[in-house]
């Protein structure tokens, strides 16, 4: 079967290849900034569990929210808008009795947040793009919950498979541009992702460019499920992920390193989006957007990076100052390296 190549796979690459682009920021906090209620959350959508902290049915109950925040990005530089969609999935809806909803909370999300940034890009001329974003769900298959059965799974891979194909199939419909597996701590989770997309792929019969992102545990560089950020490129780069990168776990100044590692050995742009420094004793990020902006401009000096943005804590004025402090710095340029068998198991292996 034919797969048709994706235009906004070559329109991405296209911008990214004169300069450094921008996606957004955090959507929790911002919308944490609100003060909602549960009736706010709630809505009149008739659910008979609490839906406080249920902030994908906002695009259900309170489209307005999603709405100012996605505006507050673009206005404030971004290029990319990431559906606020993190948790819309059959397993984590399940915990609030939304799950019959998923389809429909990621069709809007998509829907308005293609709508406000097609708006934006016919004011300026600029392409802004939407990535439909994916969490990883709160189950692993990679790990056992129970320490008295290490060969215990709560789900198993079909099911879990098909709980992203059906997110992603909605968020597609809805205008999303890519996929963004994000804050993936299992891996084995992101593989399942990989392949809900590419079955979407076969029944569209397009190409569905993917985007990975890896999250932290620990300051040695790994996943929950143990890899390292270069193992995790090994184990996933046969996606032909459009970009591979880090997200949350930690602020700028402690992904340095691993950022470093991943730029050197990746062939795809490189997307980071760190929290915005570490959460004090309230869990609040105090991290000014000058100092976040400093550090991720260390990275762009020294081409390390092809998008920038912020995940927990950080808000429009981050990203602005983000915006401003790459301006004019050229991108990372993807390295060429020689053809060679490189493995993961939770250490990369490169045989020559």
């Amino acid at each position: 079967m034919t797969i048709t190549p994706s235009a906004a796979r070559a329109a991405l690459l296209e911008q990214a290849a004169s300069r450094i682009l921008i996606t957004d920021g955090a959507f929790g906090t911002e919308i944490q900034n609100w003060k909602l209620t549960e009736a706010d959350y709630a809505g009149t959508l008739g659910l008979s569990r609490d839906q406080k902290g249920n902030n994908d049915i906002l695009a259900l109950s309170a489209p307005h929210v999603p709405e100012s925040i996605h505006r507050a990005y673009f206005a404030a530089g971004a290029d990319i808008a990431e559906t606020n969609t993190f948790s819309a999935n059959r397993i984590s809806q399940a915990d609030y009795g939304a799950e019959h909803l998923v389809r429909e909370i990621n069709l809007e999300s998509a829907k308005l947040a293609r709508r406000v940034a097609d708006e934006f890009q016919s004011d300026d001329g600029r392409p802004r793009f939407v990535a439909g974003a994916i969490g990883p769900t709160n189950k692993t298959l990679s790990l056992s919950p129970d320490v008295n059965d290490p060969g215990f799974r709560e789900i198993d891979w079909d099911f879990l498979v098909e709980v992203y194909r059906e997110q992603a199939e909605a968020l597609v419909e809805g205008g999303a541009d890519f996929i963004l597996v994000e804050t993936v701590f299992d891996t084995l989770n992101a593989k399942a992702a990989i392949m809900a997309v590419r079955l979407l792929e076969q029944q569209l019969g397009r190409e569905v460019p993917i985007m990975l992102s890896m999250t932290l545990t620990d300051l040695s560089g790994r996943n929950l499920s143990g890899h390292t950020v270069e193992a995790f490129w090994y184990a996933v780069r046969h996606a032909r992920p459009v970009t591979i990168g880090l997200n949350c776990s930690f602020g700028a100044q402690q992904l340095r390193p691993h950022v470093r590692a991943l730029s050197q050995i990746a062939d795809t742009l490189i997307m980071v989006y760190p929290n915005a420094g570490l959460p004090n004793e309230l869990g609040q990020y105090d991290e000014m957007p000058a100092t976040t902006a400093g550090l991720v401009h260390e990275w762009a000096e020294h081409g390390q990076v092809n998008i920038l943005g912020g995940c927990c804590g950080s808000t429009p004025e981050h990203i602005a100052a983000i915006a401003r402090s790459v301006q004019g710095l050229p991108p990372r340029v993807l390295p060429r390296h020689q053809t060679a068998t490189a493995l993961a198991g939770l250490e990369p292996f490169v045989m020559a």
